[in-house]
């Protein structure tokens, strides 16, 4: 059994959702009448729930052991465990608070400014706070049942954001988009959380992952359904292929919310992965299903992103292209990956959203533009072996055991493809030894940096993750040669987007530039079997 967790860091853990909690379940009729006393209290309890979060991950950094806590607890029916308030603190926890924690505190801020003047910025505030605390607590919860309700929490809370401008017609469109995908992951969620339960006889995470850590053989067909449905709702929350058009239509919401949704809320659905991930690391199938989904959400959303004028349309598909990423590092069993990948996301994309007012004014400044050059693949094959190269090596040096984890090796191909873009981007790599080597000395550069923190990664989250040694067999046969051959494929595909001007380059762009419309047919279907409140039939163009 885990060890009992001493009383100052479950008063420090809960003290960030309680706080929030109790700030915003003000009346939105005070909040409105009081709206800049309420932004200050929303700002202020996100600043403290930071601060109570940095001492609490202080504390476990000098103990740094796995740890559960229950205040109390009431017994379900059919021998499936009870449901317990409580915590759950391993070094995931400790990460994602942190990441959170801070992403809210900066939003909320912001919004203090942002709506300054809005008629309804009490509610705003309101809402925002609710929407932190819920996803707090999920962080937190040490039981299934009780993640599961906080997952709900969440998204009903977010629901009330994106419905801010209620007078929008699009705004309600895609929130009603969205409010239709969530409740299906959230039916998919409870459905896997019974499946755990009467396979296991309890939903406490500790004795969840204890007797997961101790199985000999493979799962039980119940815990096999469990995992794909874990696997569904995930995709769902994460925006993939083919549920993925309420993402890139959200942008009718404040800025704010598009910062606290693709920072933050979005990536829910990769931390459900990670969080259950002693669980489905042990089934071949869910596997499959993540890195699959992952990799075609992934692919299409990078091609559309390159044809995207919007600023905010653009990011939301880079959101998008970024939580298939993620779920394919899942598929591919490299969940501490996924969490160096899920951090530096929701830093980059807060700061994205919230300064993209200024990214116009700097699209908008003169520049010089360069007329874009014919596809060229002799230059696209140096880069690839150059930026293989300095992958094959800098990865040796810090201990990448290739042989041994071939997952490993669908990792480092893709930090060249992704090397090799950057390599592409100088004027000439024939011709130019001073460009070629100012190529080659950033790439090395940022390969280092990028196997340094991945290390980082997996010695913070050892203990906390399954190691890939214990995923590796069950990993598909033929899933890392199609990852590397999708991701060498994508690159091809970018380059011949981002090339001259052909007839067929045209027909290409225009077709992504639309989402190969098929957020237009799921918008349809949605429309007839489940109208949104006061909307049109949809068409396209509308």
């Amino acid at each position: 059994m885990l060890p009992t967790l001493s009383l100052p860091i479950p008063v420090l853990i809960l003290f960030a959702p309680v706080l929030l909690w109790l700030v915003g379940l003000t009346p939105a009729s005070l909040a409105n009448t009081r709206p800049h006393l309420m932004a200050r209290l929303n700002g202020g309890a996100a600043w403290l729930a930071f601060t109570g979060t940095l001492a609490a991950a202080v504390i476990y950094l000098f103990d740094g052991t796995t740890q559960a806590w229950t205040l109390f607890s009431i017994p379900l029916p059919g021998d499936i465990g009870a449901f317990t308030i409580g915590t759950y603190l391993n070094s995931v926890t400790v990460i994602m608070l942190l990441l959170v924690s801070f992403v809210g505190a900066i939003v909320s801020r912001y919004a203090r400014n942002y709506l300054d003047g809005d008629p309804n910025q009490g509610r705003f505030h309101k809402w925002l706070t609710l929407t932190l605390a819920s996803i707090l607590t999920l962080i937190v919860s040490g039981n299934l049942l009780m993640f599961a309700l906080a997952w709900i929490a969440t998204s009903l809370c977010l629901h009330q954001l994106l419905m801010f401008y209620r007078e929008r017609s699009a705004a309600v469109l895609a929130a009603h988009k969205k409010f239709i995908a969530s409740r299906i992951g959230d039916a998919t969620l409870l459905l896997a959380v019974l499946l755990i339960g009467s396979s296991l006889h309890t939903l406490e995470f500790n004795e969840i992952f204890e007797h997961m850590a101790t199985m000999d053989g493979p799962l039980s067909a119940g815990l096999q359904v469990a995992s794909l449905l874990v696997v569904l709702s995930a995709a769902l929350k994460s925006a993939q292929f083919p549920f993925h058009g309420w993402l890139i239509q959200v942008m009718e919401a404040p800025t704010p919310v598009s910062a606290l949704l693709h920072a933050g809320i979005v990536n829910a659905g990769a931390f459900l992965i990670i969080r259950m991930s002693p669980i489905v690391s042990h089934s071949a199938t869910a596997l499959a299903a993540l890195a699959t989904i992952g990799l075609v959400t992934l692919t299409l959303a990078s091609l559309v992103m390159l044809t995207q004028t919007s600023i905010k349309v653009s990011l939301a598909w880079s959101t998008t292209a970024q939580m298939g990423f993620m779920l394919l590092e899942c598929g591919l069993g490299l969940f501490s990956l996924a969490m160096l990948h899920l951090v530096a996301h929701s830093l980059y994309k807060a700061h994205a959203f919230l300064a993209s007012g200024s990214g116009v004014d700097a699209f908008r400044a003169p520049i010089i533009r360069y007329a874009p050059k014919a596809f060229q693949p002799v230059q696209l094959l140096l880069g690839l072996v150059i930026a293989g190269i300095l992958a094959v090596v800098l990865g040796a040096a810090f201990g990448m055991p290739w042989e041994q984890q071939p997952a490993l090796i669908a990792a480092g191909a893709i930090v060249a493809i992704a090397v090799s873009q950057l390599m592409l981007q100088t004027a000439t790599l024939f011709g130019n030894g001073a460009a070629l080597r100012r190529a080659v000395a950033l790439s090395a550069l940022l390969c280092g940096a990028y196997f340094a923190l991945h290390q980082l990664f997996d010695h913070a989250l050892a203990g906390s993750l399954p190691p890939l040694r214990d995923t590796a067999s069950a990993l598909p046969s033929g899933l890392v040669p199609l990852t590397i051959a999708a991701f060498v494929g994508l690159l091809v595909m970018q380059q011949f987007i981002k090339g001259a001007r052909s007839n067929l380059r045209d027909t290409l762009y225009m077709h992504l530039y639309n989402g190969l419309y098929i957020d237009v047919y799921i918008t349809r279907l949605l429309q007839r079997v489940w109208p949104a409140p006061h909307q049109p039939a949809y068409h396209q163009g509308a």
